[in-house]
C-alpha cells in the first residue's frame, strides 16, 4: 500500500523536495493511523477556476486518499497584496468585495474534487492581520533584498527598471509564514512558486517550528493547443464552469499526445488502468477517440453530472453525425508539428498564411468540428479533418 501511495504521490510530479519525510508520514499512517497536513494557497484573485488550476485540487485529493488533511487555504490577506510570481508589472489589488464573491466561488468548484470531510478552509488574514507592525519586521529580517532579487521575475524587472513595489517583497514571506502558523507538513504548489515555497521550509526552521515541510510542485498544464499554459487571456483554456456540452467538445479537441498529459494530471484512473489504455491504444484495440471520449466523460461528470455528461456525448455525437463529411477527402501527412495557418496552405484549403488568418478570425475554420479561435495554433501529433466553411475539407495527420 505504501508502494502504490507513493506512486500516484509521484505521479506527474515536477519535483519534490524532501521525499523522505512524506515517506516517513505516509509509514505512519499506514502503521498507526496518524494524519498529517498538506497545504496548498489560493488568492481568490478570479471567480473562476479552469482545468489547470485543478491539478492542485487532483493532487490534494490524492493526498487525501492517503491520510492527509489538507489546509486549503485562502490568501485573503495576500490578495490585497498581488502574488508578483511570473509578472511583469505590479500586480492590482483586489477589492474586498472582489475577494469575498471569489472565495464563494473557489470553494464550491473545489468540492467537486475534494472531499469537504477531510478539508479545512483557513483564511490567512486571520493570522496575518494582528501580526502588526513589529511582527511584520520580525518577519521581513529574516530575507535580504539581494536574496528577493534573485528571483527571477524580480532580477528581470529590475534590470528593466519597471517599478517592484516593496509590498511585493512581502508575499513570499507571508506565504511562508503561513506555514509556520499552520505547521504544515506538506505544502504543494506550481513549478512557478517554488522560491515561496521554499521560504516555507526556511521559516518554519528560523520560527523554531521544529519541523520543515516537504514541497512537492506540479507542473503548468498546457492549454488546448497543447504548446502554452492554460489561460484565459490565451483563450485556450477549459473551465470548470463551461457548460457540459462545451467542457465535453473541448476536451475531445484536444490532441492524441496531449490525451496523455491529461490523463496523467486530470483522471482519476490509477497508473495501472491509464497504461491498460495506452498498450490499447498501441495494439490496436482501443480507438483514441473513443479513449478520448471516455476521459472527457469523466472530467465533464466530475464538474456536472454523469447524466449531463452522457448527454454531452449524445449531442456531439449527433451534431458530428448531421454535419456533411465527406468520407473521401484530401489526406496530408506532416513529420512534425505544424502551424495551423500553414497547414490550411499546404492542403489547399487557403490561398495564402494571411488569408488563413483572416479566416480563422472569421470563425470559418474548424478542426473535428470544434471552431478555431487561436490563429497562432500548433498542431501537435495525431489525426485531424481539417474544414473550411461548408465545402472545403481535408484528413491531416501529424507524426
Amino acid at each position: 500500500m505504501l508502494e502504490e501511495a507513493l506512486q500516484e504521490i509521484n505521479r506527474g510530479t515536477a519535483e519534490i523536495i524532501d521525499i523522505e519525510r512524506i515517506t516517513k508520514l505516509l509509514t505512519a499512517y499506514f502503521d498507526e493511523g496518524k494524519t498529517y497536513t498538506v497545504k496548498a494557497g489560493f488568492d481568490p484573485t478570479a471567480p473562476d477556476l479552469h482545468l489547470g488550476h485543478t491539478v492542485l485540487l487532483q493532487k490534494l485529493a490524492t493526498f487525501q486518499k492517503y491520510g492527509g488533511r489538507v489546509q486549503f487555504l485562502i490568501g485573503d490577506f495576500t490578495a490585497t497584496i498581488g502574488d508578483p510570481t511570473g509578472k511583469s508589472a505590479t500586480r492590482k489589488v483586489l477589492t474586498s468585495e472582489d475577494i469575498v464573491k471569489n472565495i464563494a466561488s473557489y470553494t464550491t468548484q473545489a468540492f467537486k474534487i475534494l472531499d469537504e470531510n477531510k478539508t479545512d478552509i483557513v483564511y490567512n488574514k486571520d493570522w496575518l492581520e494582528p501580526l502588526g507592525a513589529l511582527g511584520m519586521l520580525e518577519l521581513a529580517s529574516n530575507l535580504t533584498v539581494a536574496r528577493m532579487l534573485e528571483r527571477d521575475d524580480f532580477s528581470k524587472r529590475y534590470a528593466s527598471q519597471t517599478p517592484i513595489a516593496v509590498s511585493e517583497f512581502m508575499y513570499p514571506l507571508l506565504q511562508g509564514y503561513d506555514s509556520v502558523y499552520l505547521k504544515s507538513d506538506i505544502e504543494i504548489g506550481g513549478t512557478d512558486q517554488k522560491f515561496n515555497l521554499l521560504m516555507g521550509r526556511q521559516l518554519q526552521k528560523a520560527y523554531g517550528v521544529k519541523k520543515q515541510q516537504a514541497v512537492l510542485m506540479m507542473p503548468i498544464l498546457e492549454g488546448l493547443d497543447g504548446v502554452q499554459k492554460m489561460s484565459k487571456s490565451l483563450g485556450n483554456y477549459i473551465g470548470v464552469t463551461d457548460e457540459a456540452n462545451d467542457m465535453f467538445g473541448k476536451i475531445l479537441s484536444i490532441s492524441d499526445a496531449l490525451m496523455w498529459r491529461y490523463f496523467e494530471l486530470l483522471s482519476t484512473k490509477s497508473l495501472l488502468e491509464i497504461q491498460v489504455i495506452k498498450d490499447g491504444v498501441v495494439d490496436g484495440s482501443l480507438h483514441p477517440k473513443k479513449v478520448k471520449e471516455e476521459l472527457a466523460l469523466e472530467i465533464t461528470a466530475r464538474f456536472h453530472t454523469q447524466d449531463l455528461a452522457t448527454k454531452a456525448k449524445e449531442e456531439f455525437e449527433k451534431v458530428h453525425a448531421k454535419s456533411q463529411i465527406p468520407t473521401d477527402m484530401a489526406s496530408f501527412t506532416f513529420n512534425e508539428t505544424i502551424w495551423i495557418a500553414k497547414a490550411l496552405v499546404e492542403c489547399k484549403i487557403s490561398a495564402s498564411t494571411s488569408q488563413a488568418r483572416r479566416d480563422i478570425k472569421q470563425g470559418a475554420v474548424k478542426i473535428d468540428q470544434i471552431k478555431v479561435s487561436d490563429e497562432q495554433l500548433q498542431l501537435q501529433s495525431g489525426e485531424y479533418v481539417l474544414q473550411m466553411g461548408k465545402r472545403k475539407f481535408a484528413k491531416v495527420k501529424v507524426n
